[in-house]
């Protein structure tokens, strides 16, 4: 509660701050608005609705996109972790293709799949895919060696050694993973929305795009708030307290 509140407190200073600082005129309105007018907008996209639907509409790409990125990379990550060869192949494309900045992926997208929701999905795919092969082969191998010897001498072997020891003892690795592969896909659905247009549905991504056509900076910087309220809530609520139960579960928390 005190986080809680230390923050609130910080932020109301902040946008005291800027509007003292806007009514300075240290800066043209044109490129830094005040946030009176970026909350109007804000007010006004939700009462008409365009808001909640951008909203929703982008949370539904980026949850549909990552749980397959989820549940893809996690059993490829432990065959990387299982066999050599899918180390030295597999392994190393992943480790080269998460380098690759998200918004590489849009234009070949684009002439795959043309201007269609097939296209956003897969941006978003390859924006989770290759951290959560990644985090699971690392999670996998940071298991101490005396948990698998253990298990073997109680009688536990294959799919059962597997799933029953090695993949819970990875979890607090694999979740970093997932909540690294959350913010990739975050920026690669942001990429894709921004170039891609698809009339049956407009995302956050696409008005912001439509805020920089029409040189309107509090629409820029409203959908640009909201996208980081709800980054700051997925972790709040889903991957701290989860990420923090497992370190706790298996002894590795500060």
């Amino acid at each position: 509660m005190k986080h809680l509140l230390r923050a609130l407190l910080f932020f109301v200073l902040a946008l005291v701050a800027w509007e003292a600082l806007f009514r300075a005129k240290i800066w043209s309105p044109v490129l830094v608005p005040s946030p009176v007018s970026v909350g109007r907008y804000l007010y006004e996209a939700a009462v008409d609705g365009t808001l909640w639907d951008a909203t929703l509409v982008t949370m539904r790409r980026l949850l549909l996109g990552y749980g397959f990125g989820i549940a893809l990379g996690l059993p490829l990550g432990l065959l990387t972790a299982r066999f050599r060869i899918m180390k030295d192949t597999l392994g190393l494309v992943a480790l080269g293709l998460q380098t690759l900045p998200s918004v590489c992926w849009v234009p070949l997208a684009l002439l795959w799949f043309g201007q269609s929701e097939t296209a956003m999905f897969f941006v978003v795919v390859m924006g989770t895919l290759w951290s959560m092969i990644i985090a699971t082969d690392n999670g996998v191998r940071n298991v101490p060696p005396i948990y698998a010897r253990a298990a073997r001498t109680m009688g536990s072997s294959g799919l059962q050694l597997w799933f029953r020891v090695m993949l819970p003892a990875s979890l607090p690795y694999i979740v970093s993973g997932m909540k690294q592969g959350w913010a990739f896909a975050w920026r690669s659905l942001m990429a894709a929305e921004i170039y891609v247009t698809i009339l049956s549905g407009f995302g956050l991504g696409n008005l912001l795009h439509y805020g920089r056509e029409l040189n309107a900076m509090e629409q820029v910087i409203g959908i640009m708030f909201i996208i980081i309220v709800i980054g700051l809530l997925a972790d709040k609520i889903l991957f701290s307290p989860w990420e923090k139960f497992l370190h706790r579960r298996w002894g590795t928390a500060k």
